[in-house]
């Protein structure tokens, strides 16, 4: 997600490079709905915003390559590169993701905490927790990595 918290893309990249298997990150389009799921090609969907659809999603689409890359550069110093691929999905973002990983026969899927604070909790209350909902509704691994903040940072 644009402005996630880096711990989950470092902690992907991470664990990608020291077990040398590729990384496949996603981001999933909320604003559109899910049409056709063809594997083989991207997913076909409709935007419930057509007017922001294409220069938008392409727009957050490159600055989250250029995170991406800087994660996975990093996590592979000296060692062997990670592959990586980035796919955008549409529609509710648990189900997307469980749709993702039984496509490519993921080992394990790897998702962030909800960031701190009333309006992201009011967010989780209205849509529930997407690592729960997969920890609960799909037979792979999920990886829950927690936000960190310095300590003198941490109320709640």
């Amino acid at each position: 997600m644009p402005n996630q918290h880096p711990e989950v893309l470092k902690t992907a990249a991470t664990l990608a490079a020291r077990l040398s298997v590729p990384l496949v990150c996603a981001y999933v389009d909320e604003a559109s709905y899910l049409v056709e799921w063809d594997p083989a090609r991207s997913a076909h969907r409709l935007s419930l915003h057509p007017d922001q659809n294409g220069d938008d999603i392409r727009a957050m689409t490159a600055g989250l390559e250029a995170e991406i890359e800087g994660a996975v550069a990093d996590a592979a110093q000296g060692g062997t590169p990670v592959e990586w691929t980035l796919r955008t999905l549409a529609g509710d973002p648990a189900r997307a993701l469980a749709r993702l990983a039984a496509e490519g026969d993921a080992p394990m899927i790897i998702v962030g905490t909800s960031e701190k604070g009333l309006s992201h909790r009011i967010a989780e209350a209205l849509s529930g927790s997407v690592g729960q909902w997969l920890a609960h509704h799909q037979s792979r691994p999920v990886l829950v990595v927690p936000y960190r903040r310095p300590a003198h940072e941490d109320r709640d």
